[in-house]
C-alpha cells in the first residue's frame, strides 16, 4: 500500500466564460451604473496530497489517505471522494474544525494560482499517528501540510520515522509562496528533509523558488536550478523529478539524466496536473518494481523514459479537464 500524507481542502474554481455568460445580470448601481459581477465560483475537492491519493486510487494502486479531515459538509464530500476512488481512509483523522479553501485564479494560458483561507481549519491540527501499517511500502508527502503548523511539524516527523523504518519516501514540495512567511527558513527546513527523501519531485517554479533564482535571468535561473539539483541528489534522494508544464519531465540520477516530451493537448486548467505525475511516478515505479531507495537509483535510461512518458500522459489527461480529475488506469491503457 502507498499512503499520501497531507492536506484536503475545498477549490473554489471561476465559472468557465460560457457559464458567467448565462448569470443573472447585475443590478445597476444607485449612480445608474452597472455593478462588476461577482465570479461564479465551483467547490472542487483538492489539496496537492488528497489529489495524489485520488489519482493513486484511479490508476489502481492500493493507498491510503492520512491527514486530518473535517466534520463539516465538506470533509464529508472529500472522504466521498477518497471512497468513490477506492482510497483507504481508515488513518484519517475526523475535527470540528472548517475545512480550507483555496481560491483559485486560472490564467488565460491554464495555470492556476492560489488565495488560501486556513485559520483555525482542520488539517492544520493533524497529529502523529502510530506506526503505519506493515504492509506499508511508501509514503508520499507535500505541499501546504508540511508549511503550516503545528500538523508540519508532525507530517514532518512522520517522514522521519517512517524513512528510518525502511519506508519509500517520495516528496513534493509544491511551494505555495504566500503560505511562507519565511522563506529562508523554510529552505534550510526543506534541505533538512532530504536525508530521509528518496525520491524528490517538483516543477521548475518550484525548483527556481527553492534554489532562491526568482528574478534572475532566464540563463542564470537555469544554471541555479541545475546547481541545486545536483546539491538536493547528493543529500539523499536516489532520484530528482522536475516537472516542466507542456515541455515534459526530466528526472536526475547519479549516473543518468533523461527527460521526455510533454502530451500536446487542449488545456482547460492546469489543476491536479503535478499531483497527478506524484501518483503515476509511484504507481509506475512500483509497476517496475523500484518502491526501493536500491531499487529507483538501479533503474536504467529506459526504464526511466517509461515512467516519465505515463506521468506526463496522465497530467495530459488532467489538464485537459476542469479542476483536479485525475485519469483512470483504463484511460491511459
Amino acid at each position: 500500500m502507498i499512503v499520501v500524507a497531507g492536506e484536503a481542502l475545498i477549490d473554489l474554481v471561476p465559472a468557465s466564460a460560457a457559464d458567467d455568460e448565462h448569470a443573472p445580470a447585475s443590478p445597476a448601481s444607485p449612480a445608474g451604473t452597472a455593478a462588476a459581477a461577482l465570479p461564479s465560483l465551483s467547490p472542487r475537492r483538492g489539496g496537492g496530497p488528497y489529489n495524489t491519493a485520488v489519482a493513486l486510487g484511479r490508476l489502481g494502486s492500493p493507498a491510503a489517505f492520512c491527514s486530518r479531515v473535517s466534520t463539516d459538509a465538506f470533509g464529508a464530500s472529500l472522504l466521498d471522494g477518497l471512497g468513490a476512488a477506492g482510497v483507504d481512509t481508515s488513518l484519517v483523522q475526523r475535527g470540528p474544525e472548517p475545512t480550507t479553501l483555496a481560491l483559485a485564479d486560472i490564467s488565460p494560458d491554464g495555470s492556476a494560482g492560489y488565495g488560501f483561507y486556513v485559520e483555525g481549519t482542520a488539517d492544520r491540527l493533524f497529529t502523529l499517528p502510530p506506526a503505519l501499517p506493515d504492509g506499508v511500502r511508501a509514503l508520499s508527502l507535500g505541499t501546504c501540510s508540511l508549511v503550516l503548523e503545528p500538523g508540519a511539524s508532525a507530517y514532518e516527523a512522520l517522514m522521519r520515522r517512517e524513512a528510518a523504518r525502511g519506508v519509500f519516501t517520495a516528496l513534493d514540495p509544491n511551494i505555495r509562496a504566500g503560505l511562507i512567511a519565511d522563506p529562508d527558513a523554510y529552505r534550510a527546513r526543506f534541505r533538512s528533509w532530504l536525508p530521509h527523501v528518496a525520491l524528490l519531485k517538483l516543477s521548475e517554479e518550484d525548483a527556481r523558488w527553492l534554489a532562491g533564482a526568482d528574478g534572475l535571468p532566464e540563463g542564470a535561473a537555469a544554471d541555479a536550478v541545475a546547481g541545486a539539483v545536483k546539491e538536493w541528489l547528493a543529500a539523499g534522494p536516489a532520484a530528482v523529478v522536475l516537472t516542466r508544464g507542456g515541455d515534459g519531465l526530466t528526472v536526475t540520477t547519479a549516473t543518468d539524466e533523461v527527460s521526455v516530451p510533454g502530451e500536446r493537448v487542449d488545456v482547460v486548467d492546469t489543476i491536479g496536473a503535478g499531483d497527478t505525475v506524484n501518483a503515476a511516478l509511484l504507481h509506475r515505479l512500483d509497476a517496475h518494481h523500484a518502491l526501493s531507495p536500491a531499487a529507483l537509483a538501479a533503474l536504467d535510461a529506459d526504464a526511466w523514459r517509461d515512467i516519465l512518458a505515463y506521468a506526463a500522459r496522465a497530467a495530459a489527461l488532467t489538464c485537459s479537464r476542469p479542476g483536479a480529475e485525475p485519469p483512470y488506469a483504463s484511460e491511459l491503457a
